[in-house]
């Protein structure tokens, strides 16, 4: 299939990028080898750098596991030409942007974004990473702290422990082997008893292994493409060239004895898995053929005749995903990933029997030219029409793709499969034979029985070798399932043309208004792509007036789309995405993707929804599925505890875990049967439609589902009564009272602590809104160059704005295993306190930037339709209907002057402030559990300690919700 070409040609090099794409693309050598990709986007309100360095955690010196990522940790702290302590991330923070950077095993990749007018600052300072860099012994020891508390969180984490354990079991000699992530042991406890300094290693490792010449740039501005040219030389040139070889790890992870194992493993979360990866020939160097793209797409394939579709409907597997995972030049792993029901648990042998069928199904059939075509179109349409994203994003994967890609792919990377060579393809298939196989089996039922463990996890393990023999045995004896190939994709858009919307309209209009639904309508006016977003909130009073009907209101939506997957999977591999999930007041429909066969997918879902039915089979199922997870509750990150406590507290009608657990054990399949037609009987739909839709389509498409659903002879559904229509309501808490809640962690296991610091300020008003969000962006960086970089108390450290249901607040979020919630609090109030003083210290100069930083933060344009329409949809999800908040906004920090931020800081915010209300959610991790009592002996007065928290609420006054009777007056 041959790719249409849109090129950006520059001296004599050609860039494939999109169609739709009116960026511009130059690819710049700088004297010191240094290669860079300019991108030059005059529209764009955030500019963003992203330097990719050929060096990862591959290359960790023996015994200092984790060098490389410390390496990555310790380059944003300072540097000779900007010697401030964290004076990078202030500077970043302070100008609406935003920094990260991660190691991966051959790659560390570090980038920002910022607001346009102060790019050329901040590319300076960073440019200073890669210069002269400041490490002193000092700030070494601390961030080794850091570096820790981030493996920490990770210790109880399913994800990180399995990956570590398939690396554990491969050659000791690869360095896929290793440990990664570093912590207190490697980085400092037994380098220190060996004689080794730290500080010395980690400088020695950065000029042994950071030279230009295997550095790659992509630098994302708004001016010129010669000013940003200009810009990245008189920057960069002073990266050192050392002219290092980019680092090449030859040779296998797996040897022999890592291959035809059955390992079982035992998780940390309720649920059973399996893994079976093969090593195989990496797609990378044959990437154009993709040949893991198209039997990822095979083998993951959820439509009927799919390896997912028969083992759905024995009723054994949940989910299944399938395609190359990790990979370098040197070796790939292919892996297919299996949610196991408990009854497929006990059928594992079948399941792996039924995989490798499916495997000798495609060795049968060969390989499929036009199967790989309709791929091939799929991943065309969508390069070509890929959504515009923020800049950061956008530039991370380019990055690393320099490295990898001639020019010409640079934007394309893996994504555009263009040519069918099926021996390429049929090699990787043979590859995936029992003989190379390693399986992987997680379970909580493997409890007892293993003999190993795991020794940077702690995770329970067993080994066995399995022959190629005995998974033949097991696809002999697998059950007899018509497995085939997937039909030609119908949902495959063909009409992309643009619509021309008669009305321009830059906010949303009320299209249409009735006893039934209320449609608003806003049409494409600014991306020019053949997309929709498609919204229904369907308003039904019973689905939030008990835990029992929550509860049954989740289950009917999990149904609905477990009973549409094998058809609606076709939508969404062709780039139409849809869900229904539960909403604040019922349940919603979202439908967003290319606008062409939108309609097609719509009539099907409410099809689904008037003509619905409880199948036995797939409710056991879903209830299964639904009662791990909320098992699994307890173990999440102890923040997480924390901000899930916030919200029981502070928002009406909703209904502790633990009791909508209790209704499950209870629960059968006549249960929602007869509750979905009672949750229909009474309901408002809300719409937004935008787009690529015209106004007439649009209402069309609403008068159909009213049709269906409230216009039948024997109707669905019928209208609320107005006094039926739902609202939103939120605690209001005290003035000058302090709110305490105390909690055990849920999981015994976990040594993490966490603190959530929540300070309640206002209901929804622009003047207010403004001064709280500039308090947000000032004290931010400070929160965090305080609370983490200097105290340490842990690696997640964060000062959030809180908005609930129009209620604005703000929250300091700290997890620690090295500090308990009540110390953690003390350093918050202390942390307030002195930020008093520099509230008043701050200098007219700097007080005009952090607000000139907001208004640009504000006025930053909409990427995509997905983008502006989440903005539009909040408003109406809220009944705050303020479609023109941010312009609104603006023209309030327009005027806006320090002494009204002083004074609503000594207001609302400071220690002891008369109107401050402040909430503080404690929750306790193994090791700081003894602290509990003496912490609640030692609240302030006045204060209120919550014990039950249900109780607490039902006592509070609420806000008024911005949701009226549902009839806005515009």
């Amino acid at each position: 299939m041959a790719v249409e070409k849109s090129n950006t040609t520059v001296d004599g090099v050609s860039i494939l990028k999109p169609r739709t794409d009116n960026r511009e693309y130059r690819k710049i050598v700088l004297k010191n080898s240094l290669q860079v990709l300019l991108i030059s986007d005059p529209d764009t309100d955030k500019c963003a750098a992203s330097m990719s360095v050929s060096i990862g955690s591959f290359s960790d010196p023996q015994g200092l596991e984790g060098l490389a990522h410390f390496l990555e940790h310790m380059l944003f702290y300072a540097s000779a030409k900007y010697p401030e302590e964290d004076s990078y991330s202030k500077y970043i923070t302070e100008h609406g942007g935003s920094t990260n950077a991660y190691t991966s095993s051959e790659e560390t990749n570090y980038h920002f974004d910022i607001n346009a007018d102060c790019f050329s600052e901040a590319l300076d300072r960073f440019a200073q990473f890669f210069i002269k860099p400041l490490m002193s012994a000092e700030a070494t020891m601390r961030e080794i702290k850091a570096v820790d508390s981030e493996n920490q969180k990770n210790l109880l984490s399913d994800g990180w422990r399995m990956r570590q354990l398939q690396k554990h079991l491969s050659n000791e000699d690869h360095p896929f082997h290793k440990f990664s992530t570093g912590n207190m042991d490697t980085l400092h406890v037994k380098p220190q008893a060996k004689g080794v300094d730290t500080t010395s290693e980690l400088i020695k490792f950065y000029e042994e292994h950071y030279s230009a010449n295997i550095m790659h740039l992509v630098v994302y501005g708004k001016e010129s493409l010669d000013k940003i040219q200009d810009l990245v030389e008189g920057m960069f040139q002073e990266v050192q060239n050392t002219n290092k070889t980019i680092p090449r790890f030859p040779g296998q992870p797996c040897t022999s004895d890592h291959l035809q194992i059955l390992v079982k493993a035992v998780p940390i979360k309720q649920g059973h898995k399996i893994n079976v990866s093969w090593p195989v020939t990496p797609s990378i160097h044959r990437y154009e053929e993709a040949p893991c793209r198209y039997l990822g797409h095979l083998i993951g394939h959820e439509g009927e005749g799919s390896l997912f579709h028969a083992l759905k409907t024995l009723g054994w597997a949940t989910g299944l995903s399938a395609g190359e995972g990790d990979w370098t030049l040197d070796y790939s792993f292919f892996t297919v990933s299996i949610e196991l029901t408990d009854a497929g648990h006990e059928h594992m042998q079948d399941i792996l029997g039924l995989l490798f069928k499916y495997i000798q199904l495609l060795q049968q059939t060969g390989v499929c030219q036009w199967i790989f075509d309709e791929l091939a179109a799929i991943c065309e349409t969508k390069f070509h029409y890929q959504d515009k994203t923020p800049p950061m994003s956008y530039i991370v994967d380019i990055a690393s793709n320099l490295q990898i890609f001639p020019t010409r792919d640079w934007l394309v990377g893996l994504s555009l499969p263009s040519k069918f060579n099926p021996a390429t393809i049929q090699k990787v298939v043979d590859e995936l034979s029992p003989s190379n196989a390693r399986i992987f089996w997680e379970s909580q039922k493997f409890e007892g029985q293993t003999d190993k463990n795991e020794p940077w996890y702690n995770t329970a393990y067993s080994l066995e070798k399995i022959t190629s023999s005995t998974i033949q045995e097991w696809v002999k004896s697998a059950p007899d399932v018509n497995l085939h190939l997937p039909a030609p994709n119908v949902f495959i858009p063909t009409d992309l043309s643009l619509k021309d919307a008669k009305n321009k309209e830059t906010v949303p209009v009320l299209l249409r208004n009735s006893p039934f639904s209320r449609l608003w309508y806003k049409p494409d006016t600014i991306f020019s792509k053949p997309k929709a977003y498609f919204k229904m909130d369907f308003n039904c009073p019973l689905a939030v007036s008990s835990p029992d009907a929550a509860v049954l209101t989740d289950i009917f939506t999990r149904l609905l789309m477990d009973y549409l997957n094998e058809y609606a999977y076709y939508a969404q591999v062709a780039g139409l995405h849809y869900g229904v999930s539960l909403s604040d007041n019922g349940f919603e429909l979202t439908l967003l993707g290319y606008n062409h066969k939108l309609r097609i997918l719509l009539e099907t879902v409410i099809e689904k929804i008037a003509n619905f039915e409880v199948k036995p089979d797939r409710f056991a199922v879903i209830k299964e599925t639904v009662t791990k997870e909320y098992q699994n509750y307890k173990f999440r990150q102890p923040y997480h505890q924390a901000m899930y406590y916030c919200s029981l507290i502070l928002q009406d009608q909703t209904w502790p875990w633990t009791e909508e657990l209790e209704v499950l054990s209870h629960l059968e399949a006549e249960d929602v049967a007869k509750f979905v037609p009672m949750l229909l009987s009474r309901t408002f739909i809300e719409c937004y439609i935008a787009g690529n839709v015209e106004d007439n389509e649009a209402e069309s498409m609403v008068k159909h589902v009213e049709d269906v659903l409230f216009n039948d002879p024997k109707p669905k559904c019928r209208p609320l009564f107005p006094s039926q229509h739902l609202t939103n309501r939120v605690v209001k808490l005290e003035e000058g009272m302090k709110y305490f809640y105390h909690q055990d962690g849920s999981n015994p296991s976990d040594e993490n602590s966490a603190l959530v610091h929540y300070i309640q300020v206002h209901r929804d008003d622009f003047a207010m809104n403004i001064k709280l969000q500039l308090f947000g962006l000032v004290a931010k960086q400070a929160t965090f160059h305080q609370l983490r970089t200097v105290e340490q108390l842990g690696y997640i450290t964060a000062l959030a704005q809180r908005n609930d249901s129009g209620i604005y607040g703000v929250q300091f979020i700290i997890q620690s295993s090295v500090k308990g919630p009540g110390h953690i609090d003390s350093r918050v109030e202390l942390l307030l306190k002195n930020f008093e003083s520099k509230l008043h210290e701050m200098s007219d100069e700097e007080f005009k930037s952090n607000v000139t930083a907001l208004i640009d933060m504000k006025l930053e344009k909409y990427k995509n339709l997905k983008e502006e329409s989440r903005f539009y949809w909040q408003e109406i999800q809220r009944g705050t209907l303020k479609f023109n908040r941010k312009e609104a906004e603006v023209a309030a920090l327009r005027q806006l002057q320090k002494q009204e931020l002083i004074d609503f800081f000594e207001e609302y915010i400071k220690i002891g402030a008369a109107r401050k209300k402040s909430l503080s959610i404690r929750v306790y991790g193994s090791q700081h559990l003894k602290e509990m009592a003496s912490d609640k002996d030692e609240v302030p007065s006045p204060s209120v300690e919550i014990e039950d928290i249900v109780g607490f609420r039902k006592a509070q006054p609420l806000h008024g919700s911005f949701r009226g009777c549902g009839q806005p007056k515009l």
